[in-house]
């Protein structure tokens, strides 16, 4: 049986190892799809129209996020450490 992927080695500091296979487990991925999957991402291009996507929607809807953030976090500050709640 012949395959058309060819293996290779990487050599890892322990910690970053843990991270990138931390990372793939959150994924649902094996480590192994993660990395091949980063270096797509990276190598067509794939990252940077995200990356640029996303730049957009914080460009055009900036205002409107941080006010839901506020919004958000005002909903979970505990009534003590609000001074506005009511006693």
């Amino acid at each position: 049986m012949s395959s058309d992927r060819k293996q290779t080695q990487l050599r890892l500091a322990p910690d970053l190892l843990a991270a990138g296979k931390d990372a793939a487990a959150a994924r649902g991925l094996d480590f192994n799809k993660y990395v091949e999957r980063l270096i797509s991402e990276d190598t067509t291009g794939a990252r940077a129209a995200g990356m640029a996507a996303a730049q957009h929607m914080i460009d055009t809807h900036g205002g409107f996020l941080e006010d839901l953030e506020a919004a958000l976090d005002a909903q979970h500050t505990p009534a003590s450490r609000n001074p506005g709640a009511a006693a």
